[in-house]
């Protein structure tokens, strides 16, 4: 897979470039090379993960060969760092733009998943390093389930999941599947400032204007219709009770369908 990601993403401006056919943590080495110095745009991306995670602490583990597990390091510029909550959209519309590009029809699952015919494909941990109250780097890792073999163990589910090749009915080179995440990422970036970017990702929620509930870590689940978004990214929710609109912060959320 190296040379042909090599040759996929030669054209795109990324800072540096770190593979490996099997590691623990595409994000902790994101970090670490982080704290070194790594330049804007640098890119880790693994063959297989073994010990990845998603939010909360949840195992993402990426089976060799089969799904897509990468890490991008990024260094806000000023404008960007006002808004540290909007890079979870701009990594999810950079998912939905290169699966659109396929022929399928996505979805977010505020904050971070992606679906397919409400089925996970896709999913977000953006992770970040402050130096004081200064937003010094931004690691945003995904991982995507690309083969069959990348689903993970019905047992380890919190929500229905899916891959690529089966909703297509054919493979996707993960080398071109990287290559179009990262070039839409590098659009959506230059939006990031604009009302632009917040639009979008309104515009692809999953569940807008169905009635669901929102879980935040041991409390009692929300219930409410979805409005839609906030100009921060957060959730914006028409609850039950006296029709009052509340807004969902981000934090250690599932959303899922109210049964």
């Amino acid at each position: 897979m190296q040379k042909k990601l090599q040759s996929a993403l030669a054209s795109l401006p990324l800072g540096g470039l770190r593979y490996f056919d099997s590691i623990g943590s595409t994000n902790d080495e994101a970090l670490a090379w982080a704290t070194e110095g790594a330049p804007d745009f640098s890119l880790v991306i693994a063959n297989g993960q073994t010990t990845g995670r998603g939010r909360a602490g949840r195992k993402w583990a990426t089976p060799p060969g089969t799904a897509l597990a990468f890490s991008l390091i990024l260094r806000p510029a000023a404008s960007e760092a006002d808004s540290p909550s909007l890079f979870t959209g701009l990594a999810a519309l950079s998912l939905v733009d290169a699966l659109k590009t396929r022929g399928l029809n996505p979805k977010i699952k505020w904050p971070n998943d992606i679906l397919l015919n409400e089925k996970k494909v896709a999913g977000i941990l953006v992770e970040s390093i402050w130096t004081g109250d200064a937003l010094d780097t931004v690691v945003v890792g995904m991982g995507v389930n690309a083969l069959t073999g990348s689903n993970p163990p019905d047992d380890e589910l919190l929500f229905p999941a899916t891959n690529l090749e089966t909703e297509l009915r054919h493979s996707v080179p993960r080398e071109e599947l990287v290559h179009d995440i990262l070039s839409a990422l590098a659009k959506w970036r230059k939006k990031m400032s604009t009302g632009e970017l917040i639009k979008a990702w309104d515009e692809n929620l999953a569940f807008r204007g169905e009635q669901v509930q929102v879980w935040q870590g041991d409390e009692e689940p929300l219930a409410g219709r979805v409005l839609g978004l906030a100009s921060d990214g957060s959730l914006r929710l028409l609850t039950a009770q006296r029709d009052k609109i509340v807004t969902v912060q981000f934090g250690e959320i599932h959303l899922r369908p109210s049964v």
